[in-house]
């Protein structure tokens, strides 16, 4: 099996997976998996954007957005 290194997580981010590692009586490790698992398996049609991805509770159930700075990002012109 192949190895992934995610570095500089936000410490926040640890801890909710973590926390939801320890909720469903696995591994970050493993939580990590499930969740990349998850989120790759999908079939492309089925697939939601990542705001309806990070937004669903079952997927992330303590994740916070902050859509304000991501509606001015989208709606800049990128100039090019």
């Amino acid at each position: 099996m192949s190895q992934l290194l995610v570095r500089q997580v936000d410490p926040k981010t640890v801890r909710k997976l973590k926390a939801r590692a320890a909720a469903q009586g696995v591994s970050a490790e493993e939580a990590h998996r499930r969740i990349l698992r998850e989120a790759l398996s999908r079939p492309p049609e089925e697939k939601p954007s990542l705001i309806e991805f990070l937004s669903d509770t079952e997927v992330a159930p303590d994740v916070e957005l902050d859509l304000g700075r991501s509606r001015i990002i989208e709606t800049r012109d990128p100039g090019f």
